[in-house]
């Protein structure tokens, strides 16, 4: 086979995701709403918040499902 691949880009589908709004320091942090562990966001932070560690298996999860 003469086939060349570009593995650098696993899934070009898939989106990319918004960067993260920056941490606030030293105010009440939101719970992930999976673990219910400290995120890196406010508590006043819209919509589901999860925690580095849950946001990167949701990430891991929904790379390349479908």
């Amino acid at each position: 086979m003469d086939e060349t691949r570009d593995d650098t880009t696993y899934c070009e589908g898939a989106p990319v995701k918004a960067a993260a709004p920056a941490p606030v320091d030293g105010g009440p942090f939101a719970e992930c709403v999976l673990c219910r562990r400290p995120t890196e966001y406010p508590e006043s932070t819209k919509g589901s918040t999860l925690c580095p560690v849950c946001e990167w298996q949701e990430a891991q999860r929904m790379a390349c499902s479908g």
